[in-house]
């Protein structure tokens, strides 16, 4: 279907249909998707799907993400020049780099590179978000300690994994920046909206603040804690 003819056309209107739209809200999720774009140069339009007003239960937006989450692409300019939409991060940055060339290796550095990335979708950014919830959101709603120390147990697992993995490396995997770094540290960026740092012991892994300083560093990320605007 043409995006012209799309439903999430009449919600969000493209201003320029040929190029990549991308829907989605600064979340660590939606930053993933942000950055690979302003990393590759690949021309986008971003839409605010503000998940504080509800946003994603839009029937044209559940036309390309029927899980109702952020983020998600309508890209005209798909396999064999066809339009493809997509939903779930870990698969619009495999999609991204398999478009682009870039971000994911050949060989065994593209394997490195996607088994951190699947680290990242199923360990890492599920755990601190339950962390996040528990710890901030419903630190009211709750009657004991066993979530927030469930949660924030496995986090400092799993941070204890990447800073072992980091020893002596600037990136994750392969030697280089690639889609997994891109997965990776804006989920560790948001423990500190969750006020977090302390109780996840985060300056006791010193492989991991250092990394998450130097990704914060690039241009292009800096650029992605803001995309799209939270306001649009």
């Amino acid at each position: 279907m043409s995006l012209t003819d799309h439903p999430i056309n009449e919600f969000r209107p493209a201003q320029n249909p040929d190029v990549l739209q991308l829907y989605s809200f600064p979340t660590p999720n939606g930053i993933k998707i942000g950055a690979f774009l302003e990393e590759s140069g690949l021309p986008y339009e971003a839409h605010t799907i503000s998940i504080m007003r509800d946003d994603q239960f839009n029937p044209g937006f559940l036309q390309i993400s029927p899980n109702n989450k952020i983020p998600a692409i309508y890209d005209p300019n798909g396999p064999e020049g066809t339009p493809v939409t997509l939903f779930e991060s870990g698969a619009i940055l495999v999609y991204l780099a398999q478009k682009t060339g870039k971000f994911l290796p050949a060989g065994d550095a593209g394997t490195e590179t996607m088994q951190w990335l699947m680290w990242q979708m199923g360990g890492l950014g599920p755990m601190l978000g339950q962390f996040g919830h528990f710890y901030k959101f419903a630190a009211d709603k709750t009657t004991d300690d066993y979530a927030v120390n469930r949660y924030s147990g496995e986090a400092k697992r799993l941070l204890g994994v990447l800073n072992t993995q980091l020893e002596g490396k600037d990136f994750v995997a392969a030697g280089q920046y690639t889609i997994a770094d891109m997965a990776i540290w804006p989920w560790l960026k948001v423990i500190d909206f969750y006020g977090g740092g302390e109780v996840l012991e985060l300056e006791s892994f010193p492989n991991v603040t250092r990394y998450l300083a130097a990704m914060l560093a690039r241009p292009a990320s800096e650029a992605a804690l803001n995309i799209p605007d939270r306001a649009g």
